[in-house]
């Protein structure tokens, strides 16, 4: 089994640099500065157990990767990138005759809960991977995680709801084997809404810096509270906190030498000055239920509105204040 890391960033690069450091088959797919340092100088990998240099395949896009049966697609990029990157890469032969999207194995490694539907429109067989991995890249061929004992928890379940794909249980055990908690699930999506619920926090700390202060905190619980109501309008029920915990037991976050956690994925994307964020998929998922299911989402609405904005003008992180966010929507609600 080889693993064709699509955008081998924070998520991708973790995931990827640990299978390939464990002697699995890897292929980093990147761009860019990034890609120029992975071909140069490999991937520099941080974990609590250290810091060292992991060498593994590297590849710009699908026109650089011949395609074998058996090979697992995991999908790290941004939902935002998600339906172009999907048809980039289904229509690419793999060898004996058929096509990635008719063939092979595409698990998301995604935030959000829209991925595994897009990828459905081209890819036969698609799973979705619910990341609970502290991971940063801010620096060109240069990725961390902070997560202990284990680097992260990711859940695995086949998208629609049903049986699981017959490669899951070799990718969970691959996945345990260098350091990650890889449960396979029935319901993956429900875990996915669970996580949706902590992301919403991504535009918050993106654009106000880190909740700490009160105000901040009150706009993040309100937000969360506005996504509550929306979900159970439409019918929707996360897992609930109390078997996530169970799932993450342990997992929490340690201090890694040379390395400063100061933000999660948006707050990197607009540090990196990446010129768009995902906030379409997390706050945006939350505003689009909330409209076909006739309840008011000021809160999301606001914080996609705003985030947006900063990425596109290439603003730094932390330049807004919470509580004139939260007032404002209110006011306009």
């Amino acid at each position: 089994m080889r693993y064709v890391i699509i955008g081998a960033g924070a998520v991708g690069g973790t995931i990827g640099g640990l299978l390939a450091e464990a002697g699995r088959e890897v292929v980093l797919v990147a761009r860019g500065a990034h890609l120029d340092a992975l071909r140069a100088d490999g991937l520099h990998l941080t974990t609590p157990a250290g810091a060292r240099v992991v060498r593994a395949a590297t590849a710009a896009g699908p026109e650089d990767v011949e395609l074998r049966p058996g090979d697992v697609l995991v999908l790290a990029v941004k939902g935002q990138d998600t339906a172009a990157t999907t048809a980039q890469w289904a229509g690419r032969p793999v060898a004996g005759g058929r096509t990635a999207g008719e063939d092979l194995l595409l698990v998301c490694a995604q935030n959000g809960v829209d991925n595994e539907r897009t990828a459905l429109r081209r890819f036969a067989r698609v799973a979705g991977m619910g990341v609970w991995l502290p991971a940063t890249f801010l620096e060109p061929g240069r990725v961390s995680a902070a997560g202990s004992p284990v680097t992260g928890v990711l859940t695995l379940g086949s998208f629609p709801v049903g049986d699981a794909d017959p490669d899951l249980a070799a990718v969970s055990a691959d996945l345990e084997a260098v350091g990650f908690r890889a449960p396979v699930v029935r319901d993956v999506m429900a875990w996915k809404y669970a996580k949706l619920l902590s992301n919403l926090g991504n535009a918050v700390e993106a654009l106000c810096g880190p909740v700490r202060e009160p105000a901040a905190k009150e706009l993040l619980a309100a937000t969360v509270a506005e996504a509550r109501a929306v979900l159970a309008a439409a019918g929707i029920e996360p897992t609930s906190p109390e078997e996530e915990g169970a799932a993450r037991g342990d997992f929490t976050l340690v201090e890694l030498p040379g390395v400063t956690r100061r933000g999660g994925s948006s707050w990197q994307s607009l540090v990196r000055g990446a010129g768009s964020i995902e906030a379409a998929y997390l706050n945006g998922e939350i505003v689009l239920l909330g409209r076909l299911h006739g309840v008011a989402t000021p809160l999301n609405a606001a914080l996609l509105r705003l985030a947006e904005a900063a990425a596109a003008a290439g603003e730094q992180p932390g330049g807004h204040d919470a509580a004139e966010i939260l007032g404002a929507a209110r006011a306009a609600a």
